[in-house]
């Protein structure tokens, strides 16, 4: 549609008379005396100061090609079912669609007085129905009320904002204002001096600005920085209760509210949320949060909690001391704003200093409470953020401690019970934070935590499994749970987790399997007993996330520890497949391909095999890494590797022997063992050198 077609007329001169208005019916032969609606065709002049410019009306729910079609004697069977169903819903629409109708007809045709009457009476209406706002739409409303934002006239603008600022809570009507080219018309009031048309234009964007062409248009017309110039209030407006403020004071809330509210549909987008912080938001928020009224404080809290997904505004968050803010809220008697906090800190926690900064200003007790209260379970999006925000915080020990006092593990268990995924997630994950601490895997268990979550393995959401994976795995290391694991037959499921297409889920998996494994009472039979998965294992050496190749190799080095079951993975080729990871140089898949070549090797020609394959060389570059951990399995491997006469042959030439007179003096008993072996296997090569040499003399 051609916006500068729909911005005709726009009155802007002295007096005069109103426009009349000719009507004009259509008809098709066709259509057994079915009428045209009536147009607008009289006069072209510009109506009086702020007068609605003439928008040719179009009838509701009919398509135009039928009254201009020159083949008009046959008329489609769709067509008539579409005006049976006109009809049919014409006969219930109750007599306020068809006087909102002629209210905008006034304002198409009327002159400066009559506009404002007409929006006037419009506002008597509920704009908040849809029918109501379909009666605006059908009629070409929308197009005179965008027209009168050019308006000359201040009454007149302020009477259309009015208007839109409620019916653009539908989203056809937002669209519709979109395509009109209402957008650059609202940018471009924030910028006048008028503040009831900047509140209503700020309004309007926050209804409009949900739809992703208008964030994106908003942003083109510089429209940002002029909304976060409407968060700048001064702290005694913002502390003082709304009957204590001038008429002055209580406008520039209201601006700074309609401005929070735009810039919180507005942040949705990740370009509006960078260039909002190069707009200077972040110090305005910060004010905003200290503010007593609520309306101000939801939307503030909203933009941030929707802003606190990128680093930048966590950082911005952490260090302008807004956490103190957003704790001291989770107590207030708004759901809504409980949620936001929550949320808030759910993203921003992951950084220690942030999850201390909740700790420090008591924000872990009203999390556990919101866990807590049974008067919310039924608020799935609360106690997703609550228990996402206790997950995060979690990850540091001293939060633990404070959550063990507060009895929050016997709170989350309660909680496995919920259908809602995210919720599952957020509390399971929280458990395996805890679990690392031995009390917290009791409690757990005396709790009848562990049957809840191996019955969870049977869910679909990979978050969730990931979790569990990781908390299962924990768990594992705790002699009483792995036993009530293996009667669960929690190994058989976390093993199938492996199939899954993920590839976060295959990796926890994996690290789950290999503490369970290790603790297993006769795990090699165990394993052997699970039909295709050593071949399963071996399989997922061919991935190629870095992830969970590491984890693979993990698993395959607690798995080789049995002969029996070394001697399954050798029969799938798994030397092979090992080979052909060691020219990595990621440190975490180094470390554990190390540590699986090193419980491999020693079976049958292994050994030999490996050398064949040209892995020495490789395995002794990665001494050079500054991961001590990556030094011990090298050493291990190195040590199995150098019973092959070649391959001592090969490491010596490669220059290995001065990490390793380096590394037998480390205090890592285990690699000081793997390197004196190595260094012995090499010498004792050497010296037998030495004796064929003299023999041979």
């Amino acid at each position: 549609m051609n916006v500068t077609a729909q911005r005709r007329n726009v009155g802007r001169g002295g007096g005069g008379k109103a426009i009349r208005v000719g009507k004009s019916k259509a008809r098709n032969g066709a259509t057994n005396g079915t009428n045209g609606s009536n147009g607008m065709n009289g006069g072209h002049a510009a109506p009086q100061n702020g007068g609605a410019a003439m928008a040719k009306e179009k009838p509701p729910d009919k398509p135009q090609e039928s009254y201009e079609s020159d083949s008009s004697d046959q008329v489609s069977s769709s067509d008539e079912e579409e005006r049976f169903k006109d009809s049919k819903t014409t006969n219930n629409v109750p007599s306020e669609y068809w006087h909102i109708q002629k209210l905008v007809k006034y304002m198409k045709a009327g002159n400066q007085t009559a506009t404002i009457v007409a929006l006037c009476c419009l506002k008597d209406h509920d704009l908040t129905t849809q029918m109501n706002q379909r009666a605006i739409q059908d009629c070409g409303g929308l197009e005179v009320l965008v027209n009168l934002l050019e308006s000359n006239d201040m009454k007149c603008r302020l009477g259309a904002l009015s208007v839109l600022s409620e019916i653009s809570s539908n989203l056809d009507i937002r669209r519709a204002i979109v395509d009109l080219g209402g957008i650059p018309l609202l940018v471009q009031i924030l910028s006048e001096p008028g503040r009831d048309l900047k509140i209503m234009a700020a309004e309007t964007i926050g209804n409009v600005a949900k739809v992703r062409l208008a964030r994106k248009l908003v942003r083109k017309c510089n429209g940002i920085p002029r909304l976060v110039d409407l968060l700048d209030v001064n702290m005694n407006c913002l502390r003082s209760q709304r009957d204590q403020l001038s008429e002055d004071e209580r406008e520039m809330l209201d601006m700074a509210r309609a401005g929070a509210r735009a810039l919180w549909s507005l942040s949705e987008s990740r370009h509006n949320k960078e260039l909002m912080c190069k707009s200077g938001i972040v110090p305005l928020m910060g004010r905003l949060l200290k503010s007593v009224h609520i309306d101000v404080v939801v939307p503030t809290m909203g933009t941030i909690q929707q802003c606190a997904s990128q680093a930048n505004y966590q950082l911005a968050i952490t260090t302008e001391g807004m956490i103190f803010d957003i704790v001291s809220h989770l107590t207030s008697d708004n759901l809504d704003l409980k949620r936001q906090c929550s949320s808030a800190i759910f993203k921003c926690a992951s950084d220690k200093t942030a999850s201390d900064m909740v700790r420090e200003s008591g924000g872990l007790e009203p999390l556990v409470g919101i866990a807590r209260d049974k008067t919310v379970r039924d608020n799935k999006q609360l106690l997703a953020a609550a228990t996402g925000a206790i997950w995060k915080c979690a990850a540091s020990e001293a939060n633990v401690k404070k959550l063990d006092q507060l009895k929050a593990v016997q709170v989350l268990v309660q909680l496995l019970n919920d259908e809602n995924e995210d919720v599952l997630t957020n509390v399971v994950g929280a458990i395996s934070e805890c679990v690392k601490y031995q009390n917290n895997r009791e409690i757990l268990r005396q709790c009848g935590g562990i049957p809840l979550l191996v019955n969870l393995l049977n869910m679909t959401h990979a978050p969730l499994l990931e979790n569990i994976a990781r908390t299962l795995k924990e768990c594992a290391s705790d002699p009483e749970s792995m036993t009530l694991m293996e009667d669960l037959d929690a190994i058989r499921l976390i093993w199938s987790l492996l199939k899954n297409s993920n590839p976060k889920v295959q990796a926890y998996a994996a690290w789950a399997l290999c503490p369970c494994i290790e603790n297993a009472k006769d795990s090699g039979e165990l394993v052997r007993s699970f039909v295709g998965a050593l071949e399963l294992v071996v399989g997922l050496l061919k991935s190629r996330d870095n992830f969970v190749l590491s984890a693979v190799c993990a698993a395959i080095a607690t798995i080789a520890r049995d002969r029996e079951n070394l001697s399954v993975l050798s029969d799938h080729k798994v030397i092979r497949m090992l080979a052909d990871l060691v020219y990595t140089t990621d440190d975490l898949l180094r470390e554990h391909l190390a540590a699986a070549i090193a419980s491999c090797a020693p079976y049958s020609t292994n050994t030999q095999e490996l050398g064949r394959l040209k892995t020495v060389t490789p395995i002794v570059g990665y001494m050079v890494s500054n991961n001590p951990r990556v030094h011990r399995t090298t050493a291990m491997a190195l040590q199995k590797l150098s019973e092959d006469p070649q391959n001592c042959i090969t490491m010596h030439q490669s220059g290995v022997v001065p990490f390793l007179l380096e590394t037998v003096g480390s205090k890592d008993r285990e690699l000081q063992e793997a390197s004196a072996g190595c260094l012995q296997n090499i010498r004792k090569l050497a010296l037998r050198a030495e004796e064929l040499e003299l023999c041979g003399e």
